[in-house]
């Protein structure tokens, strides 16, 4: 059991012995004295009694854990309490309303108030004073419905025990009928607390959301980078959290990594404004006005966990055209490979418009891990200087380093790094590049892979 949920038990019991306690001084003093408003006070204190047994009852279901049958937890068990507590208070005002008025009919009413009758009233409304702010402050801190409504009935209860009081020093005074009209105003005090605890637990078994609350989670989570908008949000309260779920939209194009890292980041920010707050994210894939179409292509590719590169976009005639390379397994059969490719392609076209032309290269793309090692010295001598010996005398590419030559069993594979002015593009640089290693390719024969890996000249 959790802090919160120990701290919640201690308040229900501690208001158990107290109500009884008080029940019992106000029905001695009531019947010494003949008063209908400090029995019905007596009556008020009873229904306590069994309001606050009920609370203690229910707070130790709400506190535990969700499980298969609840899984939501038992929260709402609070909120079932108060609403038999709301049904009490209901009809002990109607039980008083009838007696008071059947007192006011009669005209044979005696009340001999005495100085007991009016301590207990006295000693009444400083506990229930001291009960009331305890149990607000506690209810507040824990979200404890049952524990509220403990509260806001007790807050009533002052005033009630003040019209007691009142009707009782009115019959001291020669006006035993004050005595009635005060237990009338007694019921009407329990019949609006009734009302209230009442009003606020349908609300909470009904699934309504706190007023404005949507609202303010809503403006946090439009503030989190990578979120469009708030699709939908639904929030029922729960016990002492508020349980929901949001839709967010977010850009189609985003990898799974980064709609991850979305979702966490929201749910970061909505847990530090509102701590009690849970909520289960789910996003929806929007299409943005700014995509690309290498974009627009690459998330066709992605759908079938297909690798393309080398675009080729024309305009031709008003007519766009698409090209690019799809790597394939090298060893699969060129039937299979076709047909994967043109369903890439229909995709590509259901995604840009059945008028794009669209065509696929298909490149053999190598699966298996390939067993190496560094071959002979001589050989990674020969190479690296082949690599330096190649380069122009002014080009882009200057400094190759750090070569490494290994044999696999589908030949030679080759890497090295190179030194690039920083301010040429990636085309020129891969232009410059790519011919080199077209020049080393063709004088080796035996290598089977060459990669270059060009770096920022320092200045």
């Amino acid at each position: 059991m959790n802090e919160q949920a120990r701290l919640k038990e201690k308040a229900a019991l501690a208001s158990i012995l107290v109500s009884a306690a008080l029940t019992a001084g106000k029905l001695a003093a009531g019947l010494a004295s003949g008063s209908l408003a400090l029995l019905s006070e007596a009556a008020n204190n009873l229904a306590d009694v069994a309001t606050t047994i009920l609370t203690y009852l229910a707070i130790k279901v709400a506190s535990k854990p969700a499980d298969d049958v609840h899984q939501f937890g038992h929260g709402k068990v609070e909120a079932l309490a108060a609403l038999v507590e709301t049904g009490f208070l209901f009809a002990m005002a109607t039980y008083i309303l009838v007696e008071a008025l059947k007192r006011l009919a009669s005209h044979d009413v005696s009340i001999e108030p005495g100085l007991a009758a009016f301590g207990i009233l006295v000693v009444s409304i400083v506990v229930d004073l001291l009960r009331w702010r305890s149990l607000a402050r506690i209810a507040k801190a824990t979200k404890s419905d049952a524990l509220a409504a403990d509260a806001l009935h007790f807050s009533s209860d002052i005033v009630s025990s003040g019209l007691a009081l009142l009707g009782l020093v009115a019959a001291r005074y020669g006006y035993p009928q004050g005595d009635a009209l005060a237990a009338l105003g007694v019921a009407g005090f329990i019949a609006v607390a009734g009302y209230s605890i009442g009003r606020r637990t349908v609300d909470t078994l009904l699934d309504a959301a706190p007023k404005g609350l949507a609202g303010q989670i809503e403006a946090v989570a439009r503030g989190v980078p990578g979120v469009i908008d708030v699709e939908a949000l639904r929030l029922r309260p729960a016990g002492g959290e508020i349980l929901g779920d949001m839709t967010i939209k977010v850009a189609r194009t985003l990898p799974l990594e980064k709609l991850a890292a979305i979702k966490a980041s929201l749910a970061e920010a909505i847990g530090a404004s509102f701590p009690d707050v849970t909520l289960t994210i789910t996003t929806q894939p929007t299409v943005l006005d700014d995509e690309t179409v290498v974009e627009r292509v690459l998330l066709a590719a992605a759908r079938r966990h297909l690798q393309v590169h080398h675009f080729t976009i024309q305009d031709i005639g008003g007519r766009t055209s698409v090209s690019f390379d799809v790597e394939l397994d090298g060893h699969m059969p060129h039937a299979r490979a076709h047909e994967i490719a043109s369903q890439l392609e229909q995709d590509v076209r259901q995604e840009l418009g059945a008028d794009i032309e669209v065509e696929t290269h298909i490149e053999p793309l190598e699966l298996r891990q390939l067993e190496g090692h560094d071959a002979p010295r001589p050989i990674r001598t020969e190479i690296a200087g082949a690599l330096r010996s190649y380069l122009p005398t002014e080009g882009a590419i200057r400094d190759v380093h750090d070569v490494r030559v290994r044999d696999t069993p589908a030949g030679l594979v080759v890497n090295y790094h190179c030194r690039v002015d920083p301010s040429l593009s990636v085309e020129a640089v891969h232009a410059q590049v790519d011919a080199l290693e077209r020049r080393i390719r063709a004088s080796y024969k035996e290598i089977a892979r060459i990669v270059g890996h060009a770096e920022p000249a320092q200045p």
